[in-house]
C-alpha cells in the first residue's frame, strides 16, 4: 500500500512552519508533526510508560510468537490478540489504561505494527527513560518519543504502520478442572531442563502435586511440586518471637528499677554516718567548755570573808598553783586541738563524699551511656533481623506453590511453545497455569500494567 499521503502531509507541515520560531521537540512531538489542528482534527491516541523497560519485556516475550499484529486502542487501553503462524498458540496482551502515567484515545483506533520493526526502535532507548507513543488517524506512522530522567536528551522516532488483515477471535470464559500457581523462575527452569531431553512434555495435576515428564532418545526425566503453604506457620512463629521480645524488654525495664532502688538506699546511709561523727565531736567539746565554766564560777563564789584564807593559802600553796594553771592551760589547748582535729576530719570526710558523689554520678551516668548503647544496639539488630525476616518470608512466598483442583487432568504439549512462553518470566515473579481435558492450556502472567496469556492446544495422543 502506497503511503504518498503520509509523505504529503509531512513535506505541508514542513512548509507551513518553515516561517515560524522553534519550538520545543517535546512540544512539537505532542502537538503532532503534521499540519496544524483545526476544530475537526482528527482522532488521536497518547500512551506515556515511565519507564521504556516494560515495553521491551512485552516485546521480548511475544516476538518469538507473533511477528506483525494489530494494536487495538480504546478507552479502557490497548490490546493485542494474535496467532502464531502454525495456528497452535494464541497470544493475548492486555494493557490497561491505568498502568500508564498518561493516556489518550479519542475513539477506538487499530494500530498494525510489525513488532520486529517496534523492538528495533524501542532498544534505542534506554530501559529508565519515559516512552511516549502517539498515532493519529491523518498519518499512517506512528511517533515515538524517548525522554532522559537525569539529562535533557530527547530521542524522536517514526515507524511505519502497517494494513493488517486479521480476525479478532473471541476467547469464551473457561471454568478449568485445575489452577496452579507457581513462580515464574521455578516454571522456566523446568521447561528448559526437560526440553533438553525431549520435544513434548506431559502436564499431570492431582492432589498430590503437579508433575512435569518428558521423554526423549537419551532418556526420560521428571520434576514434580508438591503445593505448600508456610503462611499459618509462619504467622506462629512472628507471635511467640514478639512475646519473648516483650518479655525482654520488661526484665530489662525490672531491673533498671531495681538498681535505682539499691542506689537510693545506699545515699542516706552516708547521710547518717557524716551525722554521727558530727555528734561526737559536739560530745567531746562540751567537758571542756563545762570545765572551764566551772572554773570561773568557782573564781566568782569567793567572798570578801574567805579572802584572807584565800590569800594565805596562795602564799603557802603558790607553788602547787601555778602547776595547776598550765595544766588547765594545756587541756584547754588539747580541746582546742581536738575541735580544729574534728572540724578539719569533717571537711576532708565531706570532700571525700563529695568526691564518691562525683565518682558515683560519673559511673552512673557512663552505665546510662552504655545502657544506651546496648539498647540502640539491640534495636538495630532486631530491625536487621526482622528486615532478614520479611525477606525470607517474601522468598518464601513466591517459591509456594498452590493448587486449586477440582479434578485430576493430564495433557501433553509442545515444549517449544512453553519454552516461548517462559520468555514472559521477567514481566512477573508468578505464573499461573489453568488446565481441564481437552481444552487449550492457559498460561498467564500478570504485572501491575496489565497481563499477557497464551492459549496452547494439547497434543493428540496418537502425534
Amino acid at each position: 500500500m502506497s503511503r504518498s499521503r503520509a509523505t504529503a502531509s509531512r513535506s505541508a507541515t514542513t512548509h507551513l512552519d518553515a516561517s515560524a520560531p522553534p519550538r520545543d521537540p517535546k512540544q512539537a512531538l505532542r502537538r503532532g508533526c503534521s499540519a496544524p489542528r483545526s476544530l475537526s482534527s482528527p482522532s488521536q491516541v497518547e500512551a506515556r510508560l515511565e519507564e521504556a523497560d516494560l515495553l521491551k519485556k512485552v516485546l521480548d516475550a511475544v516476538k518469538e510468537l507473533v511477528t506483525d499484529a494489530n494494536f487495538d486502542c480504546s478507552d479502557e487501553g490497548i490490546k493485542l490478540q494474535a496467532m502464531d503462524n502454525s495456528h497452535v498458540a494464541l497470544v493475548s496482551l492486555n494493557l490497561i489504561k491505568s498502568g500508564f502515567s498518561q493516556y489518550r484515545c479519542d475513539r477506538d483506533m487499530s494500530l498494525g505494527m510489525s513488532l520486529t520493526s517496534l523492538q528495533k526502535i524501542v532498544k534505542c532507548a534506554a530501559n529508565t527513560d519515559t516512552v511516549t507513543l502517539r498515532a493519529d488517524e491523518s498519518q499512517d506512522v506512528l511517533a515515538l518519543l524517548f525522554e532522559a530522567k537525569k539529562t535533557d536528551r530527547v530521542g524522536e522516532y517514526e515507524m511505519k504502520l502497517m494494513d493488517i488483515d486479521q480476525e479478532h477471535l473471541g476467547i469464551p470464559d473457561t471454568v478449568y478442572d485445575a489452577e496452579i500457581d507457581l513462580p515464574s523462575g521455578e516454571f522456566a527452569r523446568i521447561i528448559r531442563d526437560l526440553k533438553e531431553l525431549g520435544e513434548s512434555v506431559k502436564i499431570e495435576v492431582s492432589k498430590d502435586g503437579v508433575r512435569f515428564s518428558s521423554e526423549g532418545d537419551i532418556g526420560n526425566a521428571s520434576v514434580t511440586l508438591k503445593p505448600t503453604d508456610r503462611r499459618g506457620k509462619e504467622a506462629a512463629s512472628d507471635s511467640d518471637e514478639d512475646e519473648s521480645e516483650a518479655e525482654g524488654s520488661d526484665d530489662e525495664d525490672k531491673s533498671d528499677e531495681e538498681e535505682e532502688e539499691e542506689e537510693e538506699e545506699e545515699e542516706p546511709k552516708e547521710e547518717d554516718e557524716d551525722v554521727q561523727i558530727a555528734d561526737g565531736s559536739q560530745e567531746d567539746q562540751k567537758p571542756t567548755v563545762a570545765a572551764s565554766g566551772d572554773e570561773d564560777e568557782d573564781g566568782d563564789a569567793s567572798s570578801p570573808k574567805k579572802k584572807r584564807a584565800v590569800a594565805d593559802s596562795e602564799d603557802e600553796n603558790d607553788d602547787e598553783d601555778q602547776p595547776s594553771a598550765k595544766k588547765v592551760k594545756g587541756e584547754k589547748g588539747a580541746a582546742v586541738k581536738k575541735e580544729k582535729d574534728a572540724a578539719a576530719a569533717k571537711k576532708e570526710k565531706e570532700k571525700e563524699k563529695k568526691k564518691k558523689a562525683a565518682e558515683k554520678d560519673k559511673a552512673k551516668r557512663q552505665k546510662e551511656k552504655e545502657k544506651k548503647a546496648e539498647k540502640k544496639k539491640a534495636e538495630k539488630k532486631k530491625a536487621v533481623a526482622k528486615k532478614g525476616k520479611a525477606k525470607k518470608e517474601d522468598e518464601d512466598q513466591k517459591m509456594d506453590v498452590k493448587i486449586n483442583l477440582q479434578q485430576a487432568v493430564s495433557l501433553t504439549f509442545s515444549i517449544k511453545y512453553l519454552s516461548n512462553f517462559a520468555k514472559s518470566t521477567p514481566l512477573s515473579d508468578r505464573v499461573q497455569l489453568h488446565m481441564s481435558n481437552e481444552v487449550p492450556l492457559l498460561v498467564q502472567y500478570s504485572f501491575d500494567a496489565g497481563n499477557v496469556r497464551y492459549y496452547l492446544a494439547p497434543k493428540i495422543a496418537d502425534e
